[in-house]
């Protein structure tokens, strides 16, 4: 029986890496044969991008079961981490492929350890009391960022909290972070190649987790918190260990948003409460707790506003219908009830039952 079960469970896993396979080649083939758009083309990125920060944020509020709402200020101090290493490192390391990598660890790990310090203190609370505190923190991390001044000349590093002028740096002085202005001339090292290889690996990392020994100790305490930890449990350390791994992998997405564009900066619609909510949106109508359906519900939702963009001012009365449409068939009991009625595998069984009723 244990054996049945991974194999269904390994059987599963396969067939989401093929998906995501499957469309990039898909993809390639296309854009080889002239058939995409300049547009779809740029939104080849962004889509990697969303399909990870939506399976990242899953972990927490499928799997741990803890409602977050600054999933998007993990992307941005992954995104500005990054990027301000790259300024800094494009003529110490010239290859882009090693810069890029070591400009993902820099923006996974500062991301984790943005995890660590805002968890200590925010997951001893649970519910509204933490979906408050992560938004908050959401909004600290942008408006801090937009207030900084970061320069850099022969003498070293130059900060200021005031403008671009306070930093009195050499008349050479290069200024890395402008403020609201952010950083321009981050290297574009994000390809789509790179961008699926790091969904890839994403779920690869949350997949693995899910169906391990941990993976099962956190469903237990989204499941039953008293129930985990009378049994010997650490509600603690593996609550820490989603909310870390979630901000980790959110801060890879940043990396990836950030070397696909020329000028980064704080601005609400790139990593304010919109931006958290968006990706909350592409969980809970994915599914919560369905990785492969989280990633396919940020695809598509990112995709269907540019698809519809012919429609002019209908095409968000129709992307809003959609999302209630999708909505109720996810979570209707009426619609769960028809979907259960109509599987195939109940239809199979029927089939099954017929026959051998002959």
């Amino acid at each position: 029986m244990n054996k049945l079960k991974i194999n269904k469970t390994a059987k599963s896993n396969f067939i989401t890496y093929g998906i995501v396979i499957a469309a990039f080649i898909i993809v390639q083939i296309l854009v080889s044969a002239g058939q995409v758009s300049s547009l779809m083309k740029g939104l080849l990125v962004p889509l990697c991008t969303y399909a990870i920060l939506a399976v990242s944020l899953n972990l927490v509020v499928g799997i741990l079961g803890e409602l977050s709402l600054g999933h998007a200020g993990f992307m941005c101090v992954g995104a500005f981490s990054s990027a301000f290493f790259s300024k800094c490192m494009v003529e110490v390391i010239p290859v882009a492929g090693v810069r890029f990598f070591l400009a993902l660890l820099v923006g996974a790990a500062v991301a984790a350890l943005f995890g660590i310090l805002i968890g200590i203190p925010v997951l001893r609370l649970k519910g509204d009391y933490l979906a408050i505190v992560t938004l908050a923190f959401g909004e600290i991390i942008k408006n801090l960022i937009n207030a900084f001044f970061i320069g850099k000349d022969s003498n070293g590093f130059h900060f200021s909290m005031k403008d671009a002028m306070s930093l009195n740096m050499e008349a050479d002085g290069q200024v890395i972070v402008n403020g609201p202005q952010g950083i321009t001339g981050t290297p574009n090292d994000s390809t789509f190649f790179i961008g699926i290889l790091l969904l890839l690996l994403t779920l690869f990392i949350v997949l693995n987790l899910i169906h391990s020994r941990d993976g099962r100790a956190i469903m237990s305490i989204r499941d039953n918190r008293i129930a985990a930890e009378s049994v010997g449990i650490n509600i603690t350390k593996y609550k820490m260990m989603a909310f870390t791994i979630s901000a980790a992998l959110a801060g890879v997405a940043g990396v990836l948003y950030a070397h696909n564009l020329a000028t980064l900066s704080a601005q609400p619609k790139n990593f304010g409460y919109n931006m958290s909510i968006m990706i909350l949106v592409y969980v809970v109508l994915g599914g919560i707790g369905r990785i492969r359906g989280s990633m396919i519900a940020a695809v598509i939702l990112t995709l269907l506003p540019e698809m519809l963009r012919f429609l002019s001012d209908y095409r968000m009365l129709i992307y809003a219908v959609v999302l209630i449409v999708m909505m109720l068939f996810n979570w209707s009991p009426k619609a769960l009830e028809w979907r259960e009625r109509y599987s195939p595998k109940r239809l199979l069984k029927k089939k099954q039952e017929a026959k051998e009723g002959e």
